[in-house]
């Protein structure tokens, strides 16, 4: 049974995390990191890493930036894998999380659905094939009114496997509103709403010739990315040290 540490344990994405474990029966959190540090689930919670002292195969971290930067430093130090699901980490964090990927394993994804990261794999197929005959590809991404940015870090992970596929021939349109000429073909077009509760609704549109090819992802909760989150730590306990990916996670 792989034992993972919960980085962020009283959080929103921890709490659903620890509920999902509970009926994992291959892994277990052993320990909880957060600085409300009562303790909801069983397990011991530390306000900080340093403090804790259960032993883990990983850690799963679902805390907030500002947290990152001593969670890389404790993580390098004590050579222990890390599932990283924080968002909103700057340039030099980014840096920062390749130079601990050459002394531990570490695993960062826009996006830790598997149903997400399964439509990046097929869309990378998708294009190949329709894209030469002539299809245009647009993007639509859906989220809550509470949403910052737009478009959406997985709007723009699934531009990227379409744009990867063809060879980064690509450009991205977001706005077509101060243009008055037609389409270019070689184009990827990304529009976003955003309201309500919506949780997140992407949907890829491969538009041809009198047909119309649409792959679509819906998210009805957040606890999706907890179930992801997971299966990336059971995947990750073990690894050599290196930088992975959900991709990793499908691929087995």
């Amino acid at each position: 049974m792989t034992k993972a540490i919960m980085h962020g344990c009283n959080g929103y994405m921890g709490r659903v995390i620890s509920e999902l474990a509970e009926k994992d029966p291959e892994i277990e959190i052993v320990a909880g990191v957060d600085i409300a540090g009562d303790c909801r689930f069983g397990y011991p919670v530390f306000s900080s890493l340093n403090d804790c002292d259960v032993q883990a195969d990983v850690i799963i971290d679902f805390s907030s930036a500002k947290a990152v930067d001593s969670l890389l430093d404790y993580c390098e130090a004590n050579t222990i894998p890390v599932v990283l699901c924080t968002t909103g980490l700057s340039e030099e964090q980014m840096g920062r999380l390749s130079e601990t990927a050459k002394k531990t394993a570490v695993l960062k994804s826009a996006n830790m659905s598997l149903g997400i990261n399964t439509l990046l794999k097929l869309l990378k197929a998708a294009a190949k094939v329709l894209s030469p005959a002539g299809f245009d590809m647009e993007i639509v991404e859906k989220h809550h009114n509470r949403k910052l940015d737009a478009p959406s870090g997985t709007a723009l992970a699934l531009a990227d496997s379409l744009n990867e596929a063809l060879d980064n021939q690509y450009h991205y349109v977001f706005d077509r509103s101060q243009r008055r000429e037609k389409r270019d073909e070689k184009e990827i077009g990304i529009s976003a709403v955003r309201g309500g509760t919506i949780v997140g609704e992407h949907e890829v549109i491969f538009a041809g010739t009198d047909e119309v090819i649409e792959l679509k992802h819906t998210a009805f909760s957040r606890a999706i990315f907890g179930k992801g989150a997971l299966e990336a730590a059971k995947f990750l306990a073990g690894k050599p040290a290196g930088r992975y990916d959900m991709s990793d996670v499908i691929e087995g």
